[in-house]
């Protein structure tokens, strides 16, 4: 069986659908019912990370992934125990581009549970990707996006081609522990990004680049607190400075086909933007 944790989130939901939609034995992990998943389902939470460990058994697949909150390390790395105990024969984990311990923020945070996830002796697949596309809508919501990562390309990439590497994943015979850095089409600069934004809605998008101490006051009248709202400024500085503008190969090494391009995201979230 293949129990997929994160399951209505974007990359969960995305990965539930090919999966069960395939014919694989699937389980979604839920923290409420989730009737419109169309596949079969089991209520957990991470905050209980035993619960989830109650529906693991020896051989299955485990699909690791959730959002971030105070417990998010604890609980993933109480979980990946759970997982070795019960014997799973794979456990193939969301992770972010650049994690490391002691990183800033989530990839601080997901360092450390990759590092655990490594030394627990379960065979493993960590997806490092780049940014979400998905993610987007959210950051235009109002025809303009604010941000401090400069004029340089930054890689983002379709959530659902995140899915699909661990859909080929969880589906082949399991292989050695390896880190898988997922980057999407050609990166652009958040003005380019925006162009492509408008040229799809027909109107006015616009990205205005704003310094770190900017970014951060932005920020906290948004309602996010000191000092996150300056680590935030800083990390988007520190994404925007090149060093997440590199490509990879990996999601054609892995499904067999090229990223979804941005014109077939922008066209598929049209409605997301507007």
């Amino acid at each position: 069986m293949i129990v997929i944790t994160g399951a209505t989130g974007n990359i969960g939901r995305a990965l539930t659908g090919r999966l069960h939609g395939h014919g694989h034995d699937t389980l979604a992990v839920v923290r409420r019912p989730a009737d419109d998943l169309g596949s079969p389902y089991a209520p957990a939470d991470f905050d209980e990370p035993r619960t989830i460990g109650a529906l693991l058994s020896p051989g299955d697949r485990l699909f690791l992934n959730s959002g971030i909150w105070p417990g998010f390390v604890d609980a993933h790395r109480a979980v990946i125990d759970l997982a070795a105990e019960a014997g799973v024969a794979q456990i193939v984990a969301v992770s972010v581009r650049d994690a490391a311990p002691g990183a800033r923020l989530g990839m601080g945070m997901h360092g450390l549970i990759d590092a655990h996830l490594r030394k627990s002796g379960v065979p493993y697949a960590i997806l490092q990707p780049s940014g979400f596309m998905q993610t987007l809508p959210r950051d235009f919501h109002d025809g303009t996006m604010y941000g401090s990562y400069g004029h340089t390309p930054v890689n983002y990439i379709d959530t659902r081609d995140i899915a699909d590497v661990a859909a080929a994943l969880l589906t082949s015979p399991v292989g050695p522990g390896r880190d898988y850095l997922l980057t999407g089409p050609p990166s652009l600069s958040h003005s380019a990004i925006a162009g492509q934004v408008a040229e799809v809605l027909g109107r006015e998008v616009r990205y205005v680049n704003l310094s770190v101490p900017e970014m951060a006051a932005h920020l906290e009248r948004q309602g996010i607190p000191q000092p996150f709202a300056g680590e935030l400024a800083e990390l988007q500085a520190e994404t925007g400075d090149g060093s997440w503008a590199p490509t990879t190969g990996v999601v054609e090494e892995v499904t067999g086909r090229a990223p979804r391009t941005w014109q077939a995201f922008l066209t598929d979230h049209k409605h997301a933007f507007a």
